[in-house]
């Protein structure tokens, strides 16, 4: 995997009138965004977790853009995940665009929802309580107004940014209900939301993982070269193929041990990650497990979320 850019926080300038902000270390809450702009236009895609964090990320993209930053015409949303929508209101006037399946999704997990479990957490002690603290206690999610999209579609969709075509692909459900990747065919240059964790374990909060894989084989097949993961550094094909490696490994380590008759949470203690320790956030894979075992019964029901995040907190180091 060729590292062209370095992995620190702030907005890149990809070049042609692209940027990503990235934000590392990619763990918990910590996304990267995308700008695209031409011709006095521009395109936002993602905000992130909490307001201050996303007034900080516009505030670097007007400099960088004054002119097409200042009122930034379209936002995508490339799925419902709070870190990559709760800043939304602060794209004022903007037409807000992500998948149907997304748009219903967003009203699953509203901020509000994370704000008084994060405030029921604060005088609570135990690993679930360290854990949540870990993961969602550096974010603010109190003042923050839900924004939904303004606009939404089903499989593709065909916009203009100035005079430059960007493309919009619904690749979901695979992460989330309704996952999208924002395909900028001039610039070889695509953001691919939570499609891609990069040197951090994905979660698989929706499934099923066929279509996560083949999300890969699609961007693997696109004349790309920069590749902007939801979480991690900038990346190439390589990162492309590592994620696909990690999804058909656990599949198959999960299958093992269904068809053993273990509990989910046996079987995400037992999988030995090899090749994919050194990965950050590697307690998903209880939910990765949770969702396979569903696929694997056909009985796929919603994620328990909270028994989740109790189980993640169980096997990690909180």
């Amino acid at each position: 995997m060729t590292i062209k850019w370095n992995y620190t926080k702030g907005l890149h300038d990809l070049g042609n009138g692209s940027y990503a902000w990235l934000a590392p270390d990619g763990t918990w809450g910590w996304s990267n965004a995308g700008l695209i702009v031409d011709s006095g236009e521009a395109l936002l895609v993602d905000t992130l977790f909490d307001l201050a964090m996303t007034h900080e990320m516009l505030s670097a993209m007007r400099r960088a853009e004054p002119m097409a930053a200042k009122d930034i015409g379209t936002l995508v949303n490339t799925h419902a995940n709070g870190d990559h929508t709760h800043g939304n209101e602060l794209v004022q006037g903007a037409d807000i665009i992500a998948s149907c399946a997304s748009a219903e999704e967003m009203l699953d997990v509203p901020p509000e929802m994370l704000a008084a479990i994060m405030d029921n957490m604060s005088d609570e002690s135990g690993k679930l309580s360290s854990f949540l603290h870990h993961a969602f206690g550096a974010f603010d999610f109190n003042g923050i107004t839900l924004t939904p999209p303004t606009h939404t579609f089903n499989k593709s969709l065909h916009l203009k940014v100035g005079n430059k075509a960007v493309e919009l692909k619904e690749v979901g459900p695979a992460h989330t209900r309704g996952d999208v990747i924002v395909h900028v065919p001039d610039d070889r240059t695509i953001f691919t939301g939570d499609i891609l964790f990069i040197d951090s374990t994905p979660i698989m909060w929706q499934g099923p993982v066929q279509n996560w894989i083949d999300a890969c084989d699609y961007i693997a097949s696109l004349d790309v070269e920069t590749i902007i993961p939801g979480h991690g550094p900038i990346t190439d094909k390589a990162g492309v193929a590592a994620m696909k490696g990690y999804l058909e490994y656990i599949r198959d380590e999960a299958r093992k041990r269904y068809d053993a008759g273990m509990t989910t949470l046996e079987a995400a203690k037992d999988i030995a990650l090899g090749d994919y320790a050194s990965w950050g956030d590697a307690e998903r894979i209880v939910v990765n497990v949770d969702r396979l075992y569903g696929e694997f019964s056909g009985k796929q029901t919603p994620p328990d979320i909270m028994k989740l995040f109790a189980q993640m907190a169980e096997i990690g180091n909180f």
